[in-house]
């Protein structure tokens, strides 16, 4: 009961990341079915960003607490990664929104490539230690030592994820620009004969989801305690799985589609692989690859075959359920 218990914590903890970035998927397909393959490339870039600002001011000796520091990186991510979200749409993708839709799907791939390579030039391409300056405080579940443990760096994730996608419902059902952003996702020509600014509705889509992508690369950075040009390639690909999985276009299947991903890793690599050394996980193999030539005892939950479950299990609701678990309900689009 105790790996069970201490895999879902973990899965939780993953998978309320993978919903948050879920989440930035599932707006922009909502409203132009567009897959932004560069969402991941925005979640990097708001962990490098943070990266900078922490070092930064952990360096100067301010006195400030911790989470004063932590939060000063957030609130230079967001912007940031707001900047890039609105330059992606503004120049990359409002050109292309006739086009067959082949050509902004490569175009995003283009993109993704692009923000890399900016990434490895401004950053480097080594693998950089993200600042540990939060002391990690873990809470025993069970009584003892040994068993189920929880830390405060899970719980401010979860509770973070959760305050999220909270707030992003509240404003997609309860206010006037979700109610411009859901009539959009309607019908673009309608909405616009209702006097409707479609253009600033789907600009303001892309700096919500980058919005949102910012916090969740904090998040990993502070998780993982590394940080790297290549990191957000595979946490952007699960998390567009994780929107699949729940139903492409569904605020509420992103949510459930990203947590269920999460939950899946975790207790398939608690109970069918082995716990392996971080070193072997693949989750962000460069970086961990070269960081593990200075630290070989890191560790982490997961097995080699995490990938595998979570895979297998999105490919068999596909083919059963091709949809998604909640499928693609047109009201709820955002």
């Amino acid at each position: 009961m105790d790996i069970f218990l201490q895999q879902m914590i973990n899965g939780l903890t993953l998978g309320s990341v993978y919903a948050v970035v879920a989440l930035g998927y599932t707006m922009v397909y909502g409203i132009i079915q567009l897959i932004n393959f560069a969402h991941g490339e925005v979640v990097m870039i708001g962990a490098m960003v943070a990266f900078t600002v922490i070092t930064a001011i952990s360096g100067a000796h301010t006195g400030l607490p911790p989470f004063a520091i932590v939060l000063a990186g957030v609130l230079v991510a967001v912007p940031a990664c707001m900047a890039v979200g609105y330059t992606l749409e503004r120049v990359a993708y409002r050109p292309l929104r006739s086009a067959p839709r082949l050509a902004p799907l490569i175009t995003a791939i283009g993109l993704s490539i692009i923000l890399q390579h900016l990434a490895m030039i401004i950053w480097s391409r080594n693998p950089i230690p993200f600042p540990q300056i939060i002391a990690v405080v873990p809470y025993h579940l069970t009584g003892t030592e040994g068993g189920a443990t929880i830390t405060n760096v899970q719980i401010a994730i979860i509770g973070g994820s959760i305050a999220m996608m909270a707030g992003l419902l509240g404003l997609v059902y309860r206010t006037k620009l979700g109610i411009a952003m859901r009539a959009t996702s309607q019908n673009q020509v309608v909405a616009g004969l209702m006097g409707i600014n479609i253009n600033t509705v789907i600009a303001l889509t892309f700096v919500i989801g980058a919005a949102l992508a910012a916090v969740a690369g904090v998040m990993v950075g502070t998780y993982y305690g590394i940080a790297q040009y290549q990191m957000g390639f595979l946490l952007g690909l699960k998390a567009f799985s994780a929107a699949v999985l729940g139903g492409i276009g569904n605020l509420g299947g992103a949510m459930l589609g990203g947590l269920l991903l999460g939950v899946i890793e975790a207790l398939g690599a608690g109970y069918v692989g082995d716990l392996t050394n971080l070193c072997q996980l693949s989750d962000f193999s460069t970086a961990i690859a070269e960081r593990c030539v200075s630290d070989p005892n890191l560790t982490l939950f997961g097995s080699n075959y995490q990938d595998v479950f979570a895979f297998l299990v999105l490919i068999t609701v596909l083919v059963f359920r091709p949809s998604g678990l909640l499928g693609e309900r047109v009201s709820d689009r955002a």
